[in-house]
């Protein structure tokens, strides 16, 4: 390293890591020598800005990738206000027109970051409180969201109109909408890196005005529920330099399978008749983060009074808490590094003591109905439910903990709360919270914990809430706790079909059912409280599951229909109920997984069928034709095309035409009228309807990706193949499979596309080095997908997919050597085990990778599975889920989570050993 400056080595010896400071000077120097010698002539702005890179590693890189964001801390840095949230938005919108060619959500969180500069600057100088820190860094996401709401109204008022309601006096007007903010940032206590909890809530249901480019009205709840997915899109969005936010929408009504958005009437009927006690619970932290205040003013006057009930008892509100607690220390798997949000003493035990006594008093005291949750214990001190000894441990343990959080977070700007075990890495936490030393931390840290702990068990009247018990006692406290919870989740299901007027027998057999679903399937017990109707078909699991003719049952009850609305709620209902069998059987274990995989298979072919069938007359009654024959067909790539559709897939198409068959519409082109057809169909499979919807489509990967028209002939699409396509289009390929419309024409373009991908493969690896392109490509691309999909599976959560010796190392080994030894696809059999089979067999494959591949990929695409059933559509092990994860080990026949784990370690290093050997050049 260069030799620095003087002045460089007087700041840098006494900040907490000198030598990542030392470091960040040379390399500015390096790659900026002009911004570096103008930092040095300011000594104050060069001691700020060293500081932030001995504090974090994430800032100084930011930095040295955005220099001129130097220039902008010098002018910010002498402020000690909190900025409120208007100021920001202002501060917004200039960043936005100096970086007018960025995409907003790129731009967003560009804009967070460089805030995140000066605000924990202020932070590490102690310029603020930590209430005014956590204020401000609430502050900006509000911000954020409000920016992103204005760019997404405008964008779909553009397209729509803008949404129309009518009011009491029948006058019309526009309707309104608003962001919930829940959680941390429902308390402004929002930290460096937390997620952000949001529900979307608007005034009433209508209708847009249609004055927009698409030139038709949509109803105000289709037109909210679009604004909810784009916001989260800009906010949330995955980009090269990651999302703004991590964006949690899983505490709305009904979580997973409620609508995005919700009406104030709807949002209002289900706090208060239907939601359970956690879900009331997490109200206490809500209020309007952007958008129309009054829709949430509207919404919380009438729910408050079942937030805060005055007929709740204190025994049933602390007994509710706490078993939300002991759930807790169940989940958390690390019993070794302290966990300072979840741990024993940690801050979720002080929000918790705050929720507990203003649930159980704060209904008869309106006083008490604070969200913050330093407020709400000053004012559970003046009622003395807790003593002013009690209160002043409480604050100053909360703001410990809470920089303790800070320091740990923005290291590397992860959601990480765990204190590192390593001597060095503790010893610099140490330094960076401004300890004597490592053992004046550790006494300071030991000291706030176990007074938290102390407090929290005198409330709550038990001393037990041990967090590292035994692997046996483990398992007994956490199915016992599973059933408490299972009964729980019962309940807003057991109202929903009282108050939904479906007369139900809920006789012995079906309650039985449901409380097992609840237990091992959570995810999908929830579609029940949507969809009370869904009870009434629930299977007797005592009898063998009867397969069906998915496709003759969707045909039959559209054909009935008369409209497009009534034909895709009966498609919708009809799937739900095939669906939830599937599930059952599933989740009782009375069916294979392979059974599972393909009887989902068939459910996805059937509703492409349907939808198919819905689309043609739909065509036929806008253009007044007739269409006999309708030469449409559905290419299936990925699980479609493999013939593995499991819970939550989406569908991977390609969209083709007989381009040389005349179209029944005179005057439009192929192109024009594929257009539509396209539209229709996906609207069928993918738009949501209060019935839900079926599946998401992706047509990405159809030639010329997002620049291509969604639908292409034949003739055109084969030529593509034959002429431009990608090698990684050819891998992509290799699996596609003829799924439904036309069979004659998909099949046709189905054997002549896979004749096309070996012939191209064959020629390039008669070129020279053209066998080494083929393997450089296909490492390429899977080095690609997971850096940008597994992120390099950060923190905890493992990607058994995306990750290192996931499940495409196994997918792209196997089609890699498909294409250099012209194994083509079975006609009959697609499966990954099989086409493993027929790679061995052709002696493509040694017997060590062989094995190592098969082995591995039973046991990930066992797991996936099973992850999709307990969890939901996720390729991320739920590690700090240790309930999910022992229902997972279990249904594995697997002896432990620590068994489970292991397996998967080891069988990750054996596929990504095998994939090496495959790929080596």
């Amino acid at each position: 390293m260069m030799a620095l400056p003087e002045k460089i080595e007087s700041l840098a010896k006494n900040l907490p890591d000198a030598e990542s400071a030392r470091r960040f000077y040379a390399r500015l120097a390096e790659k900026f020598p002009a911004e570096a010698k103008k930092l040095s002539k300011n000594e104050g702005l060069l001691s700020d800005v060293l500081t932030l890179a001995a504090f974090s590693p994430l800032l100084a890189t930011t930095i040295l990738q955005n220099p001129e964001y130097i220039s902008w801390l010098n002018r910010q840095r002498i402020s000690s206000k909190v900025r409120g949230k208007d100021e920001l938005v202002e501060s917004l919108a200039r960043f936005a027109l100096v970086n007018s060619s960025v995409e907003t959500n790129v731009l967003l969180a560009r804009f967070r970051r460089r805030e995140l500069l000066r605000i924990y600057l202020r932070d590490i100088r102690k310029l603020g409180t930590i209430v005014e820190i956590t204020e401000e860094i609430s502050n900006l996401a509000d911000a954020i969201l409000e920016y992103a709401l204005r760019e997404a109204a405008q964008e779909l008022d553009n397209r729509y109109g803008a949404p129309l309601e009518t009011d009491e006096k029948t006058r019309t007007r526009q309707a309104q909408f608003c962001i919930v903010a829940l959680g941390k940032l429902g308390s402004k206590e929002l930290n460096y890196a937390s997620d952000i909890d949001l529900l979307f809530l608007y005034s009433n249901d209508g209708a847009t005005s249609g004055q927009g480019s698409r030139g038709v009205a949509v109803t105000n709840r289709e037109y909210f529920v679009k604004l909810a997915e784009l916001v989260t899109k800009l906010v949330g969005g995955q980009v090269g330099e990651g999302a703004a936010y991590r964006v949690d929408l899983r505490l709305r009504p009904n979580g997973r399978v409620g609508a995005l958005a919700i009406s104030c009437a709807e949002a209002i009927g289900y706090y208060k008749k239907t939601a359970r006690s956690w879900e009331r619970q997490v109200l206490i932290r809500s209020r309007v983060s952007a958008g129309d205040g009054r829709v949430f003013q509207k919404f919380y006057e009438q729910v408050q009074s079942s937030v805060f009930s005055a007929d709740e008892t204190v025994e049933n509100a602390l007994s509710s808490v706490r078993l939300s607690k002991e759930k807790i220390n169940l989940e958390k798997t690390s019993d070794v590094n302290f966990d300072v949000k979840l741990g024993k003493g940690g801050i979720r035990e002080i929000e918790f003591i705050a929720q507990a006594l203003q649930l159980a008093y704060a209904g008869r005291d309106e006083w008490l109905r604070a969200a913050h949750t330093l407020i709400s214990l000053s004012r559970l001190a003046d009622r003395k439910l807790i003593s002013e000894t009690e209160l002043t441990e409480l604050f100053e343990a909360y703001e410990f903990l809470r920089r303790l959080e800070h320091r740990l977070q923005m290291e590397n700007g992860l959601q990480t709360h765990l204190v590192p075990n390593e001597t060095e890495r503790r010893a610099l936490v140490a330094r960076r919270m401004n300890c004597a030393d490592l053992r004046d931390f550790e006494n300071t840290l030991q000291t706030h914990s176990e007074d938290v702990n102390r407090i929290f068990a005198r409330v709550f009247g038990a001393t037990e809430f041990s967090n590292a018990p035994g692997e046996d006692e483990k398992t007994n406290r956490e199915n016992s706790i599973e059933n408490q919870f299972a009964a729980e989740r019962l309940k807003p299901i057991i109202s929903s079909l009282r108050k939904s007027g479906v007369k139900i027998d809920l006789n012995k057999e079906k309650r039985a059912t449901l409380e097992h679903l609840s237990k091992i399937t959570p995810h999908y017990a929830e579609m029940i409280p949507a969809n009370p109707n869904l009870v009434k078909d629930l299977p007797n699991v005592e009898n063998d599951l009867a397969e069906k003719n998915y496709r003759q049952i969707f045909l039959s009850a559209v054909s009935a229909e008369l409209d497009f609305k009534s034909e895709l709620a009966v498609l919708r209902k009809n799937w739900s109920r095939f669906l939830m069998e599937i599930v059952v059987f599933d989740a009782f274990e009375k069916i294979a997984r392979r059974d599972a995989k393909r009887l989902q298979t068939e459910l996805a072919e059937a509703s492409l069928d349907a939808a198919i069938f819905i689309t043609r007359r739909e065509l036929e009654k806008r253009y007044d034709i007739q269409i006999d024959n309708f030469p449409f067909a559905v290419l299936g790539l990925g699980k479609l095309g493999g013939g593995a559709i499991d819970y939550g897939s989406d569908l991977d198409l390609v969209l083709i035409y007989d381009d040389e068959k005349s179209l029944p519409a005179g005057k439009l082109t192929h192109a024009e009228f594929y257009s539509r057809t396209v539209e229709i169909f996906v609207t069928t499979l993918s738009s949501l309807t209060r019935d839900g919807h079926l599946y998401r489509v992706d047509l990405r990967l159809r030639p010329d990706g997002k620049n291509g028209a969604n639908s292409i002939g034949k003739t055109a699409f084969l030529n593509y193949l034959e002429t431009r396509a990608a090698i990684w289009e050819w891998l992509a390929y290799v699996k596609l499979r003829g799924a439904a419309g036309n069979l004659i024409l998909a099949k046709e373009t189905e054997f002549a596309a896979r004749k096309i991908i070996h012939e191209n493969a064959r020629k390039l690896k008669a070129q020279d080095s053209g066998l080494n392109t083929l393997t450089e490509e296909t490492k390429r691309i899977r080095e690609r997908l997971e850096a940008e999909k597994s992120g390099g599976n950060r923190g905890k959560e493992i990607d058994i997919k995306f990750g290192a010796g996931g499940m495409l190392d196994v997918y792209f080994a196997v089609r890699f050597l498909q294409l250099r030894d012209n194994v083509p696809d079975d006609a009959e059999n697609r499966s990954t085990v099989f086409t493993l089979e027929k790679l061995y067999a052709n002696k493509s494959l040694s017997r060590e990778n062989f094995q190592n591949f098969s082995a591995g990929y039973e046991f990930l695409t066992k797991l996936d599975h099973n992850l999709r059933l307990v969890v939901g559509r996720s390729t991320r092990l739920p590690t700090a889920n240790h309930s999910a994860l022992h229902t997972i080990a279990k249904r594995m026949h697997l002896a432990s989570v620590k068994d489970l784990l292991e397996q998967l370690t080891f069988h990750r290093l054996a596929v990504r050993a095998a994939f090496e050997n495959v790929l080596k050049i």
